[in-house]
């Protein structure tokens, strides 16, 4: 529905006083919006996907973002990178890919008569690493290493990378010839699991109505997306992030959860403490770009799902019955005492 004039609201006297501006909380707020807003004028339909993938980048987490082709996940991470001010690179990840492909190496350069380094795509801010089960277990393992150190090691020295290093992978879940699923020690690394579903019929058409005309997204995101965050500013609120409150009730509302996924029939592998650590800096950083200062147990509901249903695993006559992680998972947050 169009808004009608007399919906508009009127504008102030010339001789108003200026409205103050948001501070603090108020203003992270109205800036994570502001990206959000952004990154949707490029990608429509995805504002959850937006917010979770911006939570892990504040974070310093990395993620999984599982979809089908064609549902925009590169589009996606490169857009969340332009709205933060962030260098971007993609690696394609095929069979044939080595580590050094990922990390960099040293190369003769005939001008100086010595090797010298040729640094990787992973001295970059954002990564999107497509496919990453495409790809052998060594060279998956390669890309792991540098997301946990947060390092790199060429020729026996040690290299440090962006700060603000944050993964995308992404991952087809329905395709399963000639790739490599990642086990679940290296699935434990990733802060969360986010799906890209289908966009809804209205923004589906509009995407088709953008592409019949001939623009594309892809070349608009320099030109039409501007930074709403610096890189120094996204260092600053995780910095601030452990002012978030967290209460003792939250906290053993995690931990109750974690036991419970432990103790499930339906579960032949738990959560570990990691995620439950996962998911408490996941709802600090949630609750601060929400512009609040203290976690709610519904932050916890949103944010288990995404942060640790991918490193449950199931038994085998659930999984045969239908069950998925999710809803295993849904069951054990519908059964634990919420906090007052």
């Amino acid at each position: 529905m169009t808004d009608s004039i007399a919906d508009t609201p009127a504008a102030p006297p010339a001789d108003a006083p200026a409205a103050p501006a948001p501070s603090g909380a108020e203003a992270i707020r109205a800036r994570t919006d502001e990206a959000v807003s952004r990154v949707s004028s490029v990608v429509f339909g995805q504002n959850l996907p937006v917010r979770l993938m911006l939570t892990c980048l504040v974070a310093r987490g990395h993620a999984l973002l599982e979809g089908v082709p064609g549902t925009a996940k590169t589009l996606l991470a490169r857009t969340l990178a332009r709205t933060v001010d962030a260098r971007f690179t993609r690696i394609q990840f095929t069979p044939d890919l080595m580590p050094s492909d990922i990390v960099g190496t040293h190369i003769f350069d005939p001008r100086t008569q010595d090797f010298v380094v040729r640094e990787g795509p992973v001295f970059t801010d954002v990564l999107l690493a497509d496919e990453i089960n495409r790809t052998p277990p060594k060279t998956q393992a390669a890309l792991l290493e540098v997301m946990e150190e947060r390092h790199v090691t060429i020729g026996g020295k040690r290299q440090a990378i962006s700060p603000m290093f944050t993964v995308f992978a992404t991952q087809n879940p329905l395709e399963f010839e000639g790739t490599y699923p990642l086990p679940e020690a290296q699935l434990d690394r990733f802060m969360m699991k986010i799906r890209v579903p289908y966009p809804a019929a209205e923004a589906e058409e509009r995407v088709l109505r953008r592409y019949s005309t001939g623009e594309s997204a892809h070349e608009s995101v320099e030109t039409a997306v501007e930074p709403v965050f610096t890189p120094t500013e996204l260092g600053e609120l995780l910095g601030a992030v452990g002012t978030i409150h967290l209460d003792d009730g939250i906290l053993k509302y995690v931990q109750q959860v974690l036991a419970a996924s432990r103790d499930s029939e339906h579960l032949v592998l738990g959560a570990g403490t990691r995620s439950g650590l996962h998911l408490l800096l996941a709802c600090r950083v949630w609750a601060a770009l929400a512009g609040r200062d203290f976690i709610t147990p519904d932050d916890v509901k949103e944010l288990a799902v995404p942060v640790i249903a991918h490193r449950l695993i199931l038994q085998a006559d659930a999984a045969v019955d239908g069950l998925r992680p999710e809803d295993v998972l849904g069951d054990i947050l519908n059964r634990v005492e919420v906090p007052r």
